[in-house]
């Protein structure tokens, strides 16, 4: 296959100003409020501006001057890593939510509304329990419970609910023998957190970690009831119960005075320490410009406001910092936190939406590199300069696909949630973030849907519009595609990145797993129907051969669901449990043995509610 070199310019998106030096950890962070009063004395001020600009524009229309009316009662504006891991996670050590994991020989699989588990120890595959993934009384009507962690004995249920506003952790205890319990639900203040791509939840030893931004009104009589905060729930509930986890003293703001005609929010990150016995939580914020892109490394969370500033906040408590930068990123995996102290970010030009909903989704349009020292980053004054920034080729598809593997960012772009389109020029990228000043252009006969991780090599997944394809990339010196296997008449059956799997093997070799469906259809059905099967690779030094299918025979079960009735996350996963091989489809779950070097069924259960007695 051809290699093309593109040369690259740099291109001038923000105002120069020189760097600092390139230590590991800022010079200069943002400043937290000193007090409570300070931070109610900034809104007040906001206020009463607002208020005279009101007068000012009535007295210019010769309105006659209404008095401002009194202060409301406050009123919520919110209604009531391991080896045995199963995810395929962004960075390891940082385990992301999801609708299976793995705790000791059981399985725990969340779906519509419930939790599952399957006994898998012992050469067995038999259901066990099955429990609400609400609280015993919670009204689960307008609520969506997508995600799922496990630590220790303790599975974390992660759901946002329109009904009551906010998001919902529930706790339950899970037991050796798999049998699960009801622990307590809490309730913290947040806006939508859904993204068609990234995840909410991170679990990095036993401390949980949430992004949660909230939308800010400076003008409302007390917007302190739209600051970071936490109530346990129960029966009747009520806003007063509501418990501030992020004092002034843990709100930060850039030097620059901030406008609140544009928008303003308070990009939290709220961490829980799953170890103590109580749930105990606590947060910070920074308050700055709308919109959000956000990313977690092992040790801090990346906030990327529109086109306006990216946000460093640490894990371990210390005060964040920032950076004034140009353009969006796709999603979280548009970045990567490099172990020589740098940040390194893929940018598209605008992208107001952010991750929320199908933002991501929006075709790719130019693109540029985005790399500077983590040193760089200070109390908010400080821009990167043009240098930070290199011109990157623009890929042709509808939905951009990028992924950091090893010393590379590769990039494409493909169908995404539509159904699969005819690929006439497709194309990866493949530019060494660090050291090149030029990207290789590696020509495909298929779009990119997927980019993964094979080790320190990489494969490329997409279709022609009938087909499915696999490319093999080794990640050397120079990128090159090592291989390609074609599956007819099929396409991805997930679109999220927990979809696939890669489990490596001694020496070269690995096992590969997707869930596949039929050609030319589109990805949203996994919104509703599980993938028709399981596909299985095997990667030999780059080269595929096919082990072959899992294939699902799904039974035509009413299940009762009262919530979460749509897969958001889809409802299909290969599983690798030590030398067993699984495969998750819906409420079916198939274990697979190799013979020959082909895939065999060899035992096959479902779990549907109908068959067992739901716990509450």
């Amino acid at each position: 296959m051809s290699l093309h070199r593109i040369s690259l310019a740099a291109a001038a998106l923000a105002v120069a100003l020189a760097l600092p030096g390139h230590a590991s950890a800022p010079k200069k962070t943002l400043t937290a409020f000193a007090s409570e009063q300070e931070l109610s004395d900034l809104f007040k001020r906001w206020r009463e501006a607002h208020e005279r600009k009101r007068r000012d524009e009535q007295r210019a229309m010769g309105a006659q001057v209404a008095p401002a009316p009194a202060a409301l009662a406050s009123k919520s504006s919110i209604a009531e890593a391991s080896a045995d891991s199963v995810t395929n996670v962004q960075h390891a050590g940082v385990d992301e939510g999801g609708i299976v994991k793995l705790h000791g020989e059981h399985l725990v699989i969340l779906r519509r509304g419930r939790l599952f588990t399957v006994k898998v120890g012992d050469k067995q595959l038999a259901p066990v329990s099955v429990a609400d993934a609400f609280g015993p009384g919670v009204d689960p009507r307008g609520a969506w419970y997508d995600e799922m962690l496990v630590s220790g004995s303790t599975i974390v249920v992660i759901g946002y609910s329109y009904q009551r506003g906010g998001t919902e952790i529930g706790l339950f205890d899970l037991s050796a023998d798999g049998q699960l319990s009801y622990k307590s639900t809490h309730h913290l203040r947040s806006n939508d957190y859904y993204s068609s791509r990234n995840y909410a939840s991170r679990l990095i030893g036993s401390k949980l970690v949430f992004y949660t931004p909230l939308r800010l009104n400076p003008f409302h009589a007390d917007p302190g009831t739209a600051f970071p905060a936490m109530r346990r729930w129960r029966p009747g509930a009520t806003p007063a119960e509501f418990r501030r986890i992020a004092p002034a003293t843990r709100i930060y703001r850039a030097a620059e005075d901030l406008d609140p005609y544009r928008g303003l929010a308070l990009h939290t990150v709220t961490t829980c320490d799953l170890a103590k016995p109580e749930l105990d939580c606590e947060s910070t914020a920074v308050m700055g410009p709308q919109g959000r892109v956000f990313y977690v490394s092992p040790g801090s969370v990346f906030v990327w406001t529109a086109s306006s500033a990216v946000f460093r906040i640490p894990l371990d408590g210390a005060a964040p910092s920032a950076l004034k930068v140009t353009g969006t990123p796709i999603d979280q995996f548009s970045f990567l936190e490099g172990a020589d102290g740098h940040l390194n970010v893929l940018l598209r030009p605008d992208g107001r939406r952010g991750e929320g909903m199908w933002g991501s989704e929006a075709a790719p349009g130019e693109l540029a590199l985005f790399r500077a020292p983590i040193a760089s980053f200070s109390d908010g004054r400080d821009a990167a300069p043009p240098s930070s920034y290199r011109r990157m080729p623009r890929a042709q598809g509808h939905a951009l696909q990028n992924r950091f593997v090893g010393e590379y960012l590769l990039y494409g772009a493909g169908a995404g949630w539509r159904r699969p389109a005819q690929a006439t020029n497709a194309q990866v990228y493949a530019v060494k973030y660090a050291s090149e000043d030029f990207a290789y252009e590696i020509p495909l006969p298929h779009g990119v849907d997927r980019i993964e991780a094979l080790g320190a090599n990489a494969v490329v997944v997409g279709s022609d519009g009938r087909d499915l394809a696999f490319t093999s990339l080794r990640l050397a010196r120079y990128p090159v595609a090592v291989d390609r296997y074609v599956r007819k008449d099929a396409a991805q059956g997930e679109t999220r990145s927990h979809g696939f799997f890669y489990k490596a093997l001694d020496g070269h070799e690995g096992l590969v797993g997707l869930p596949i469906i039929g050609g030319g259809q589109g990805a949203g059905r996994q919104l509703r129907h599980e993938s028709a099967a399981l596909l299985y690779l095997k990667s030999e030094s780059l080269s595929f051969r096919e082990l072959g299918t899992l294939a699902s025979r799904p039974a035509a079960t009413a299940d009762g669901c009262r919530a979460s009735c749509v897969d958001w996350y889809g409802n299909s996963r290969p599983l690798f449990l030590g030398k067993r091989i699984f495969a998750l489809m819906g409420y079916e779950i198939v274990e697979g043995r190799l013979q020959g070097g082909r895939m065999a069924e060899l035992d096959r259960v479902n779990f549907a509610p109908a068959t067992m007695q739901i716990s509450r």
